[in-house]
């Protein structure tokens, strides 16, 4: 019995996808979905680059899930993968100039321009416990 590369990939990535799903984080998967979501978000939106790397696994999303927990949030939460919905992730990071790719990595929104950003190098060198304390800081400086 054979499995496709592409099957393969999609059944390792799926439990990374869930852990934000679960928090109540839409997965924007196409270019399209980006567009018709980021540019017109009333408010604050998260948007989470996902990723299939070690300091997503062990900071990145841990932080993210603890910073939700804060009594201000944004009003909506998005994630795109790199590497995986790669139409998708290159939409949504037109949005976080002057910030060149990374990920993972986090951005804060306030109709639709971004405010705060935490690159890849922010990540792997901090605990989730510190990226969660730089997310609710931004939190409560933007979300309303």
């Amino acid at each position: 019995m054979s499995m496709s590369f592409e099957r393969y990939m999609l059944d390792m990535v799926q439990p990374m996808r869930d852990e934000l799903t679960r928090l109540g984080i839409q997965e924007l998967r196409t270019a399209e979905e980006v567009e018709s979501n980021l540019p017109d978000a009333k408010g604050t939106a998260l948007v989470v680059v996902n990723s299939v790397c070690g300091c997503a696994a062990g900071q990145c999303r841990p932080g993210v899930a603890e910073a939700l927990k804060h009594s201000k949030t944004p009003d909506h939460l998005f994630t795109v993968f790199a590497g995986q919905d790669k139409e998708a992730t290159a939409k949504a990071r037109e949005y976080f100039a002057p910030y060149p790719p990374s990920s993972p990595s986090i951005a804060l929104m306030k109709n639709g321009e971004l405010v705060h950003f935490i690159e890849r190098h922010s990540v792997e060198n901090r605990s989730a416990a510190e990226i969660a304390a730089d997310l609710t800081d931004a939190f409560d400086k933007y979300c309303d």
